[in-house]
């Protein structure tokens, strides 16, 4: 390159803004010990006791306690708001767990589910009555 334009021109597009790679906004880290518990419908909530997210934080994470201070927010609903791959939305949810911002409430597993023949001898039994 010969240049500072063309330097320039490398890492910014007019339509898109400026180039920022996935693992510069996590600063290198691809998963997070709170990972596991992140599946694409755990719902991500804010807590109710941050009312300014602090300054240090980075854009991103202050957009997710923002979309999730409203209501409840899926994980897959905040990769697809913020327009980042989930496992870049599934680290930065990690970090706002750990300093408290939001919390994560997990679905029920499928296995933890009553059975449907379960459920349809309740109900056949309430019939009955």
């Amino acid at each position: 390159m010969s240049g500072d334009g063309q330097a320039a021109s490398h890492w910014f597009d007019d339509e898109a803004g400026p180039v920022v790679r996935p693992y510069a906004m996590t600063r290198g880290r691809t998963s997070h010990a709170a990972q596991h518990r992140l599946d694409l419908i755990a719902l991500v909530v804010a807590e109710y006791r941050v009312e300014d997210p602090d300054h240090a934080l980075s854009p991103e994470h202050v957009d997710i306690v923002d979309l999730c201070r409203d209501a409840p927010q899926s994980v897959a609903e905040l990769a697809a708001e913020l327009d980042l791959p989930v496992g870049v939305v599934r680290v930065l949810i990690g970090d706002l767990v750990d300093e408290e911002y939001v919390h994560v409430s997990r679905p029920v597993p499928p296995a933890e589910l009553p059975d449907e023949s379960i459920l349809r001898d309740v109900i056949n039994g309430l019939r009955a009555l």
